[in-house]
């Protein structure tokens, strides 16, 4: 990608929405995406395509369509779909892949003006309505901009967003042992220092965040499925300590363990 193809192209907005679930999105012809993500992280794949874990943002070709919007089942995230074409038509658009900018509060005031003039116009004059369309396009053309120049010199080489890929995967898989930042620094090859960096970048969140509501959500599971012991339950999910699972259980879920396989009693 590059910028002589956006100096001879002009962009052209048509609508933004927003969601906080997994979903599948098909592009009609000529159509372009852009997964803006507001809060957490995403799962993003194209037809046929390795799904890349998102932290800021995706551009979707309509040549990989249908993409597919994974949310992690253990934690929250929020994300804009901006959809836009490309004029003259079928011209050589070839921005596809992960997006990285330092500027995601200016894309996220740009992302709600955005928002804010795409509901009804009202009483809005013709040529109120023609303003408001070229806003909307310098809006949509500047967000462009700041990704394509920020992505190349913010990029983490492909080796560091890989050890990130494969240490989430590693604490997705080994929860319940005992795991420390440093551990899992050294396993990825990396200084403490930036392993945290790069974690909070991929995930929105600390290691030891990630980790204690990862434990709490199987915790839940865990009860829900077969109702063991609360002692039995925080060993299973990597509590030496029982009194430290009730406690974080309660912080995390809003009542103790006792209380919540009552409540799963009383449901059923």
């Amino acid at each position: 990608m590059s910028f002589q193809q956006l100096v001879s192209l002009i962009p052209s907005f048509e609508r933004v929405e927003f969601s906080q679930t997994t979903q599948t999105i098909a592009s009609p012809a000529g159509c372009h995406l852009m997964i803006i993500v507001l809060h957490g992280h995403l799962s993003v794949s194209g037809d046929n395509e390795e799904a890349v874990m998102v932290s800021q943002g995706f551009a979707c070709h309509p040549r990989y369509s249908p993409f597919t919007i994974q949310v992690p089942k253990t934690k929250k995230a929020e994300y804009a779909v901006i959809s836009y074409r490309m004029f003259p038509e079928n011209s050589p658009w070839t921005l596809q892949g992960p997006l990285r900018t330092v500027s995601e509060v200016k894309i996220k005031y740009m992302l709600d003006e955005l928002f804010q003039m795409s509901q009804d116009p009202g009483n809005l004059s013709e040529e109120e309505q023609l303003v408001q369309q070229i806003r909307k396009r310098l809006i949509l053309e500047r967000i462009l901009f700041i990704y394509m120049y920020e992505t190349g010199w913010k990029q983490e080489t492909p080796s560091s967003s890989g050890k990130i890929e494969e240490s989430l995967s590693y604490i997705n898989k080994h929860y319940m042992l005992k795991l420390t930042l440093p551990m899992l620094a050294e396993r990825a090859g990396i200084s403490v220092g930036h392993y945290t960096t790069l974690f909070k970048n991929v995930t929105g969140t600390t290691m030891s965040r990630y980790l204690r509501t990862l434990r709490i959500d199987k915790a839940k599971q865990i009860f829900r499925q077969t109702r063991l012991p609360a002692k039995e339950v925080a060993q299973l999910v990597g509590f030496a300590d029982y009194f430290h699972f009730s406690r974080t259980f309660k912080q995390e879920v809003g009542c103790a363990p006792a209380a919540f396989l009552k409540t799963l009693d009383e449901i059923e």
